[in-house]
């Protein structure tokens, strides 16, 4: 064997050896990325809120492009309605939150149902049917938010007042300051352009310095907004 040919082997021999330490490293690599995914997800907690929160966004989203005919299924579309509702309730409970912290808020159905309790004289001028300057934003939001709703919803609002009997277990017929309080704010939400079928106000037996406002989410095919009859909702104007 030529001093040339030697030379050459032993060429040849090193590319072999290195193309195989290559391909060893690139495997070591893959399987350390591997385990460090694995340890990962092992240590890994789900957040619901976060995880609600994106399928939420997602949901939102995408159905206010797609038309209602031709959602792919029946599922999708209720899905879509109570998440589209849970994120109306979030937005009122942040208005109520941050402006009016003396509000008491209740899900009493997440995604179709919520009730807000506060003292009058947050809403009202004491002794007067006028509202407050500071609660006037409150209502531009509320405003704004029953406005926003998508297709195929209603977002709808009830106001109640309390308000003694006249005479026996009659509430009042005549123009009491109750009365007055939740006629002037109907007409202010009305100025403020919120849908008409969106708004109803009412008294009911109770104490008069406590406010209850219901928030709804209804399907289009319901019936108009009407207050109920039963329990803490007993009569309207």
């Amino acid at each position: 064997m030529t001093e040339r040919e030697v030379i050459l082997t032993a060429s040849e021999t090193g590319d072999v050896a290195g193309e195989s330490n290559s391909i060893s490293l690139f495997l070591s690599l893959f399987l350390l990325v591997l385990a460090f995914f694995i340890v990962l997800v092992s240590i890994s907690t789900l957040e619901e809120v976060k995880s609600n929160a994106v399928k939420d966004s997602l949901t939102s989203t995408f159905k206010a492009v797609i038309p209602p005919s031709t959602d792919p299924t029946e599922f999708t579309s209720k899905d879509g309605d109570v998440l589209a509702g849970q994120q109306f309730q979030e937005q009122v409970t942040g208005i109520f939150a941050t402006t009016l912290q003396i509000a008491k808020i209740e899900i009493v159905q997440p995604g179709r149902l919520m009730r807000i309790k506060l003292p009058t004289n947050a809403m009202y001028v004491d002794g007067e049917s006028a509202i407050r300057p500071v609660a006037v934003p409150v209502l531009d939001r509320i405003v704004a938010v029953l406005s926003a709703r998508p297709p195929g919803l209603r977002f709808d609002m009830e106001f109640v007042i309390g308000s003694p009997y006249t005479s026996g277990k009659s509430l009042p017929v005549v123009q009491t300051m109750e009365v007055e309080r939740v006629g002037n704010l109907a007409r202010e939400m009305f100025r403020r352009g919120v849908p008409p079928d969106s708004v109803s106000v009412g008294i009911r037996p109770g104490r008069a310095d406590e406010v209850t406002i219901w928030f709804f989410v209804r399907q289009d095919t319901e019936n108009l907004l009407r207050l109920n009859v039963k329990g803490d909702r007993d009569s309207a104007t």
